[in-house]
């Protein structure tokens, strides 16, 4: 059954390509960008496809009247994907970064939500939210700890909201990519570099730098991102499904253990 679909972040990466994927199976897209200067070239980009149920908006959740206008809208499905990330070790990293990252990942994220799902249950829609998560959601590398720890976060947002929604009818579900080479992690990766100072910091630019480089000079650090697009094209707009879906299969492997061997690490 075709679906009304609001996605948050579909300027590029993951959200762009699944919009579009979801568009070419019928279903209708409202397909929301950060800034304005996205908005046209989404919407020629659409339109060559042959796309007629592709709407693209500007949605900045910084601005208050663009949750607002978006909460008005007429769908069926809240993906929440749009997200942004810094990294650096957790004990240097000055903490106004910190409070940004968790605005934009968290509480930004669920102000648009609380609105919607208020208006479904008022109107007793029967909806679904999903929201993006990450691997990061599951286990905390060094020096990822900001930005995954925000999505420790929306786990337990979203596990909540399950349980709370399903009085309701309102379906609620995360999606957890691993490394997938969009240029999102390589973008993370590179913003401790603004602001790390060998001067001022005691963790050297120069080891940071190679840490993340050999990292993403690894298969698991450049997997090809269609493969998380085609299944995020799958999982959203579908009735059933898992409530936690960690793509590939080697990652969600890797989290199974890690979770497990957490429970016999020493100090």
């Amino acid at each position: 059954m075709s679906k009304t679909i609001l996605i948050t972040g579909a300027g590029s990466g993951f959200g762009r390509g699944a919009a579009i994927g979801m568009g070419k199976n019928g279903h209708n897209i409202i397909a929301t960008v950060h800034v304005s200067s996205q908005v046209t070239p989404l919407r020629k980009e659409a339109r060559a496809l042959g796309l007629q149920n592709f709407r693209v908006e500007r949605l900045d959740l910084t601005d208050p009247y663009d949750i607002a206008q978006a909460q008005s809208w007429d769908f069926d499905v809240l993906w929440n994907n749009a997200g942004m990330g810094e990294a650096g070790p957790v004990w240097e990293i000055p903490i106004d970064l910190v409070r940004k990252n968790y605005e934009v990942n968290v509480f930004l994220p669920l102000a648009l939500t609380q609105g919607v799902v208020r208006r479904w249950v008022s109107e007793r829609k029967k909806g679904k939210v999903v929201f993006t998560s990450s691997m990061g959601g599951l286990f905390t590398p060094a020096n990822w700890g900001t930005y995954v720890s925000t999505k420790h976060a929306l786990e337990s947002i979203a596990e909540a909201l399950q349980q709370e929604l399903a009085p309701y009818g309102i379906k609620v579900q995360t999606i957890n990519p691993g490394a997938y080479y969009t240029g999102y992690n390589e973008t993370m990766a590179d913003n401790p570099f603004r602001w790390l100072d060998d001067s001022k910091h005691l963790t050297r630019r120069a080891d940071l730098r190679k840490g993340f480089d050999d990292f993403f000079s690894t298969p698991e650090g450049r997997m090809d991102p269609q493969e998380m697009i085609d299944r995020m094209t799958e999982i959203v707009p579908a009735d059933t499904g898992k409530f936690r879906n960690v793509v590939p299969r080697k990652i969600e492997d890797m989290l199974r253990n890690h979770q497990l061997a957490a429970w016999d690490n020493q100090i």
